[in-house]
């Protein structure tokens, strides 16, 4: 079942495919996948992976960590990964370079959720209010999260435990970002 969120998702990931094509004259192309199976493979050679996104048929389930955490996550962030297959997203979000992390396969999906819950867990230890992240910065302990109570989308310091509020919402903050195919 689609809905806003999955179409800004779709909209902003076919928006790179087509700034890639427009720059390099072919699908794009990456050496992140190799070997790593996915229902966006193009094709693959022993240097890269040709991808292009691919929209799920059902979205993907995120009891399993909502169970394991007791916690029911924002349904903001289960939008953000259950409605395509795709390579993360290089974007720029007010001129930063950033990344927005996608789900290449039923695997990858697997391991994100692992991801997810030990982040949670690790922000529970530590007393701060959940959030999930859905992209990294060049500053590995900076991430951009969704907030898990208000859907906020916020800037996070990991070693300081501080979040700032950098859009109202995760539609607001998906129609902000520029693609970045350089």
């Amino acid at each position: 079942m689609e809905n806003t969120l999955h179409r800004a998702l779709w909209a902003l990931a076919q928006d790179y495919v087509a700034a890639w094509q427009h720059d390099h004259q072919s699908l794009p192309c990456t050496e992140d996948y190799i070997g790593l199976l996915s229902p966006c493979t193009v094709s693959e050679n022993a240097h890269q992976v040709q991808w292009k996104p691919v929209k799920r048929d059902t979205p993907a389930d995120f009891a399993n960590v909502e169970k394991a955490i007791a916690l029911r996550l924002h349904s903001d962030i289960k939008d953000f990964y259950n409605g395509l297959y795709c390579a993360d997203l290089p974007v720029r979000f007010q001129g930063e370079a950033i990344s927005l992390v996608q789900v290449w396969s039923d695997e990858d999906l697997a391991r994100l959720q692992e991801n997810i819950l030990g982040h949670l867990m690790m922000q529970r230890q530590r007393k701060l209010t959940p959030s999930v992240f859905i992209a990294t910065t060049d500053d590995e302990m900076t991430i951009i999260s969704i907030d898990n109570m208000s859907g906020k989308v916020v800037r996070e310091a990991l070693n300081k435990g501080t979040r700032d509020v950098i859009a109202p919402d995760t539609e607001a903050f998906i129609a902000a970002l520029e693609v970045d195919v350089t």
